[in-house]
């Protein structure tokens, strides 16, 4: 059945929108969340706040939106980084991923404290699969659990049997994988969120610069680590391509 193309007034209003998230990106960039306001955006636009009220009923709702915009901006590249690669080779994905997310992250740190930061309220208390901030999130999550999986699948990497699983956690991660629909066991589930705390926790203190203390370079720390949790998947270090963005 053929779609009907948007009217004007749907295009108009799409184009408001985008508008509004472009002024909230700019605030977010500038002054950082504290300076996301609906009275800021509104004399960006040269709009009444109360007008924008018919777009975002709130400031939490934008706020949720714009999460939304910047998990798919980097779900983007990282499908791009992920799909340069052979598609045979998810170990060779799974690097060329993981530091794509550095470096989109380190290029990106007021995006990434939106995200990553402090959880934002719209996210953390709707898990309606069906709304499009968590329905980005999964987006973004599935990027790794997918090319996890792929690795699995190839050649199962050793982890607990379910039954050694600690039963406290066990229940919790039957649950997450159902919610992303991966057909693996809970041990691998565990070893799943095992890397990506890994890979975060370098991430965020190399964003927040957090890692002064001891470094002036941490890349070769990011990728020592990343050779590690390599190792446990099965996966032999894959060195970075000469003069690649963010190295």
């Amino acid at each position: 059945m053929t779609t009907a193309p948007p009217t004007r007034r749907e295009r108009l209003r799409t184009a408001t929108v985008t508008e509004i998230k472009d002024a909230a990106r700019r605030l977010l960039v500038t002054g950082g969340p504290a300076a996301i306001s609906l009275r800021a955006i509104a004399r960006d636009m040269g709009m009444t706040p109360a007008a924008l009220y018919r777009y975002y009923p709130s400031l939490e709702e934008l706020v949720a939106a714009l999460c939304a915009d910047l998990y798919d901006d980097c779900t983007a590249h990282l499908e791009k980084a992920r799909d340069a690669c052979p598609p045979d080779e998810p170990g060779a994905q799974v690097f060329a991923v993981c530091r794509e997310f550095r470096r989109w992250s380190v290029a990106h740190p007021a995006e990434f404290g939106l995200m990553f930061g402090s959880p934002v309220p719209e996210l953390v208390s709707d898990h309606d699969p069906s709304r499009e901030p968590h329905a980005a999130g999964q987006r973004f999550a599935l990027v790794f659990a997918s090319l996890f999986g792929a690795l699995w699948a190839r050649a199962p990497f050793p982890v607990l049997a379910d039954d050694d699983v600690d039963p406290d956690l066990r229940p919790q991660l039957h649950a997450y994988l159902d919610e992303l629909g991966a057909p693996l066991p809970v041990g691998a589930a565990q070893m799943f969120l095992s890397c990506w705390i890994r890979l975060y926790g370098m991430v965020a203190l190399e964003v927040f610069g957090h890692l002064h203390f001891a470094l002036t370079d941490p890349e070769p720390m990011f990728e020592a680590e990343l050779a590690l949790a390599a190792r446990q998947l099965g996966v032999e270090p894959c060195p970075p391509k000469a003069g690649a963005a963010g190295s």
